[in-house]
């Protein structure tokens, strides 16, 4: 029993070491979690079990080994971070305080990837790269981004502050300010041009500015059938004998 007492020890003691390090180091992690997520009930919930906070601390090991230039131990960090959490972040990413990671399994985050502050990212966020060049070829997001569950973010653009990506959308342009953007590829729908203030967790309610141009072009066409059929009648009375 001595062993399996000395094993109880030591988990109790590495788990309590962990919770007092993330608590002093991420409070601002931790409420941004327990501010977005409805499920959140306490702080040492979060700590324990949220393996978006779990990837954050390995991320924040990582990228300080990267900036120290040190071979090789950054990459294998954030692979073990991969192995556990479901979240891979290369450390060379630049993160801003306060991000949350809903459920996160399946987010990518690249090399030369930048991030505001306040951003929220659900499950299967990709922040990628395109093509082969070396030098910034991730985007970079802004303060108080929400991205939708799925959605792509591609290339050397920006997505501007306080904008939402909706879920499953493509983006490969730049995002100004306070815009929604939906679809594939994603297509930009301001909202009414006036900044939101907050952050808005809506990243499924949004605009399909699709379907409003098809809206739009229906209603046309209904006025054109309209004016037709006045045309017809007056016509039809001018004939007559």
């Amino acid at each position: 029993m001595s062993w399996l007492l000395y094993a109880l020890i030591t988990v109790t003691a590495i788990l309590t070491l962990w919770t007092v390090l993330v608590a002093l180091f991420f409070q601002k992690e931790i409420r941004a979690a327990m501010e977005r997520d409805p499920a959140a009930r306490n702080s040492l919930e979060v700590i324990l079990t949220y393996a978006g906070l779990h990837a954050l601390v390995f991320h924040r090991v990582a990228h300080a080994l990267f900036k120290w230039h040190i071979p090789i131990l950054p990459r294998m960090i954030s692979q073990l971070s991969r192995h556990f959490s479901g979240i891979e972040i290369h450390p060379g990413a630049t993160i801003g305080e306060g991000l949350f990671i809903d459920h996160g399994m399946g987010v990518v985050i690249g090399e030369t990837s930048s991030i505001g502050k306040n951003v929220t990212l659900y499950q299967g966020v990709t922040l990628g790269g395109t093509g082969k060049e070396k030098g910034k070829r991730h985007p970079g997001i802004g303060d108080d981004v929400v991205i939708g569950a799925g959605a792509k973010v591609l290339g050397n653009i920006s997505v501007g502050e306080s904008s939402v990506i909706g879920a499953n959308a493509v983006v490969i342009k730049d995002v100004p300010a306070n815009s929604t953007v939906v679809g594939v590829p994603g297509r930009i729908a301001m909202r009414e041009g006036k900044k939101i203030s907050g952050i808005s967790l809506e990243h499924t309610a949004l605009p399909d500015p699709l379907a409003q141009a098809i809206d739009k072009l229906q209603h046309e066409i209904n006025l054109i059938e309209e004016h037709m059929k006045h045309w017809r009648k007056s016509q039809g009375g001018q004939n007559k004998p």
